[in-house]
This record gives structure tokens, C-alpha cells and sequence, in this order.
């Protein structure tokens, strides 16, 4: 029967204490609009005639947080499919529990899979333990308790490969911090290795910071877009596991890109000879346009960011020498007027390449980060949570959940080129300089060219 335009859902369920609550989804175009905390978490709970849309358990378990903490939520929703197989009869209650299962399993599923960080928290833990017991008793051979077993197994491996991966990280950064002298003064800057001495193909650069790039994306968690701009943490008072850094993997990605751009503003400035500063420069140009043909903007947008850092900038005697028509090009394709407009059109056409893509290289799409998290921040602050009735804004919900299950799709993306294990060391970990001294080496390279300028070297020595 066909469905008016607006269609409101009422039903009553059990609250958090057993007691009756009435509840209401209102609807527009078969499309849920808005509804009470108390009917979403119901509307996630399976029972034996009824799964929920996978489109529907991936929004609110993404968006949920906004609202109470992923614990709070997986409680409710696992006693609420417990207390709703109750008949008073404990035989009853078994075989209808059983037969209820393995949708819970499926659910428990979906969730550890896509957010496992959230059962970073020893309570979500706790939680998942007491449902395989509470399976167990079900049945002890049946599909269901196998399924939680593996289920439990898989999350543990990600878990795992997700401290190995930070701690490869922290190690890095810790060496990238040793800063050797060499680095601090210019003169003595033939004791250090460049980039073309590591690779001198712009191309393999480009593949070996896809590879970086790919890396990094595949551990940022579909949450942390979220929990990034959540105006208050409801974990902030916990002293469990999951007190650690929400968006940490995020945050990690951001702080690549901002070495990248600084990596390339040092060996712009390093170099003691013009010509030999203007071929650096030229190399990296080629470098952002192989990143570009790649699809790979998050790189090309921090070479274009190192390169108009004030201490690159500002070197005109060495721009005198370089050939700028692809890097007008390229700063053309990445112009952040009318909002990005250019590369928003570049965006679509390497997601629609993609999409069609016969070619693992051609899969490839890794956005300007930086633009991705500041769309789904503004599209966070400039629409309401919650409506004047108190209903959660479910429009809101599935338009930051269209945002980030698109990066879902580009993260997944396995990068195809062949890994130079020598050429992602110097990336990662190679020293580079501070804002400060690189505009000590940028003057020592052309010397100042006004006032402001004398005074800033002054400050600087």
C-alpha cells in the first residue's frame, strides 16, 4: 500500500527499568526523518522476524555517540534483545533466544567490524564476553556461539594491528625528532642526503607517498570524524582503556601531511646552490602532478603547501630559474575559491574512475583530508541535532553517514605499487625544519630583501 508523504510510527517498548515507553519514528518518502533516542535504539534491536537496514545499523551506530556512549548504547541494545524473548517460561525463553541469535550475532557483527575501536573501552569488552556466554547457554555447538568466537578472534587481530601500528608511529616521529646538526646549520648541510639522492623519479615518489598515504587512511576509524567534533565527550570521566585519544589516528594523519609540507619546504631550502634549489623545485612540481594523475590529492595539496610556505615563496631569484606552468596548473586544480570548486570537479572524476575501475591504480582516491574533515565539521555545526520536539534529526544523521562511508570506500583501497623500503624511511623520519629555521636557511639563501625582512633574520639569529 502506497505510504502518504509524511508517515508517523508509534509503538510502546520496554525502558531502561522495564517500565513502557511510547515511542515515534516519523518518516518522508519511506526515509526516516526523526525519531526518540528510545525508538532509534529499539529500531536497532533484531528480533526473530526482523533486521534492521544495514544502511540504518552503519548511521546510528556512526552518529549514536552524539548522543550516549557507544557502552550505554551496546547495553541497552543487548538487554533489550534479551528481555524481549521473555515469556516466564526458562525453556520458552531458550529456544526463542536461540532462534533470535544469530541476528544478534549479526548485528555484533556489523559492529565490531566496522567501529572496532570502540572496543577499545574494557566494558565494551565485558559486554561482548557476557552475550558469547549468554549465546553459550543457548547452545554451546550451535552456529551462533561459533560465529561470536570468530567474531571475537577478528576484533582482537584488528585490535592488535591497530597498537602495533601506533607504536610504529610514535617510534617514527621519535626518530624524526633527533635532529642532528647538520640540520641546523645550512653550511653543513652537505652531511645530509636529499631527496633526489634517495629517489630522483618523480613518479616512484609519488607512488611511495601513496603507499604513506594508503597506510595511514586504513587506520583512522569511521568514528573519529564524530568524536572529533562532539561538543562534550561523554567518556571524558572514564579511566578505562578507552581513554585514550579518540581521534588520535586521525589526528596522526594530519600531522603526516603537515610533515609533508614541511619536508618539502626543506629541501627547497636546504641547498646552498640556486640551480641546485630550483631543480629540487622542479622535481617536486613533477611530483604533484604524478600524485594528481594518481588521485592522490592529499600529497599533491602538501608539496603545493610547502612550496607556498613564506620562506620557499619568497626565494625569486631561484623561482627566476624554474619553468612554472604545470605548478600554475596544478595550484589552479587545488584553488580553494568558490569552496574548493575545481578540485571538488577533479574529486568526482578520480571517485568516478574509480567506481568503474578495471585497475587497482585506478581505485585509487585519497582526498584533501584537511577539506573531508572540515565539510563533515560545518555540516555538523550548521544543522541541529535535535528537533524542537526533541526528536533526533535522523536527515542530519544520514548525510554525515553518506560523508564518511565514502571515505569508508577509499580507505579500503590496497595500494598496488611496489613498496621502496628506503625511500619510505627518508619520508617518514628524515629531520626537518622548523618554521624558524626555515626562514634562517631561506636568508641565508637570498638575503633580505627589506626592512621587515632584516628584522625578522635579526630575531631569528
Amino acid at each position: 500500500r502506497e505510504q502518504p508523504p509524511y508517515f508517523i510510527h508509534t509503538f510502546f517498548t520496554a525502558g531502561r527499568y522495564g517500565e513502557m515507553c511510547y515511542v515515534t519514528m516519523c518518516y518522508h518518502d519511506n526515509s526516516l526523518v526523526s525519531a526518540s533516542l528510545e525508538a532509534l535504539i529499539q529500531h536497532l534491536v533484531p528480533t526473530v522476524d526482523y533486521y534492521p537496514d544495514r544502511s540504518y545499523v552503519f548511521t546510528f551506530l556512526l552518529s549514536s555517540r552524539l548522543f550516549l556512549h557507544p557502552y550505554e548504547l551496546m547495553t541497552r541494545v543487548c538487554h533489550l534483545c534479551v528481555e524481549q524473548q521473555r515469556s516466564g517460561d526458562a525453556l520458552l525463553d531458550k529456544i526463542r533466544f536461540r532462534e533470535v541469535a544469530p541476528k544478534l550475532v549479526q548485528l555484533l557483527t556489523e559492529w565490531t567490524e566496522t567501529f572496532p575501536y570502540d572496543f577499545r573501552d574494557e566494558r565494551m569488552m565485558r559486554c561482548l564476553k557476557d552475550m558469547t556466554h549468554h549465546v553459550a547457554r543457548g547452545d554451546e555447538v550451535s552456529y551462533s556461539w561459533r560465529a561470536m568466537q570468530q567474531m571475537t578472534q577478528r576484533l582482537i587481530k584488528r585490535l592488535s594491528a591497530l597498537g602495533q601500528y601506533e607504536e610504529a608511529v610514535a617510534a617514527l616521529n621519535a626518530v624524526a625528532l633527533e635532529r642532528p646538526a647538520s640540520l641546523k646549520s645550512k653550511q653543513a648541510s652537505g652531511q645530509r642526503s636529499d631527496v633526489m639522492s634517495v629517489c630522483d623519479d618523480p613518479f616512484i615518489l609519488a607512488q611511495q607517498l601513496t603507499h604513506i598515504e594508503l597506510d595511514r587512511l586504513s587506520f583512522i576509524g569511521p568514528e573519529e570524524f564524530i568524536q572529533s567534533f562532539a561538543m562534550k565527550d561523554p567518556l571524558e570521566n572514564h579511566k578505562g582503556f578507552f581513554r585514550k585519544r579518540k581521534t588520535s589516528n586521525l589526528e596522526a594523519y594530519i600531522n603526516w601531511f603537515n610533515r609533508l609540507s614541511y619536508l618539502v619546504a626543506t629541501e627547497i631550502c636546504m641547498p646552498v646552490k640556486k640551480k641546485h634549489r630550483a631543480r629540487i623545485i622542479e622535481f617536486f612540481i613533477d611530483v604533484a602532478q604524478e600524485c594528481f594523475n594518481i588521485g592522490n590529492f592529499n600529497s599533491l595539496m602538501a608539496i603545493i603547501t610547502g612550496m607556498n610556505m613564506s620562506p620557499v615563496a619568497r626565494l625569486r631569484k631561484t623561482w627566476s630559474k624554474v619553468n612554472t606552468d604545470k605548478f600554475e596548473i596544478l595550484e589552479h586544480q587545488m584553488d580553494p575559491s568558490s569552496n574548493f570548486s575545481n578540485y571538488r570537479t577533479a574529486l568526482r572524476g578520480a571517485t568516478q574512475r574509480s567506481e568503474t575501475a578495471h585497475s587497482s591504480q585506478e581505485k585509487i582516491v585519497i582526498p584533501f583530508f584537511s577539506l573531508l574533515i572540515k565539510d563533515i565539521y560545518f555540516l555538523n555545526e550548521g544543522c541541529a541535532s535535535r528537533l524542537p520536539n526533541g526528536h533526533i534529526n535522523f536527515e542530519k544523521l544520514w548525510e554525515l553517514a553518506k560523508q564518511v562511508s565514502e571515505f569508508l570506500v577509499w580507505r579500503q583501497v590496497i595500494c598496488p605499487f611496489d613498496r621502496d623500503r628506503r625511500i619510505l624511511q627518508y619520508l617518514v623520519t628524515t629531520p626537518v625544519f622548523s618554521e624558524d629555521e626555515l626562514h634562517l636557511a631561506s636568508y641565508e639563501s637570498e638575503g633580505p630583501e627589506n626592512n621587515m625582512e632584516k628584522d625578522s633574520r635579526r630575531s631569528l639569529r
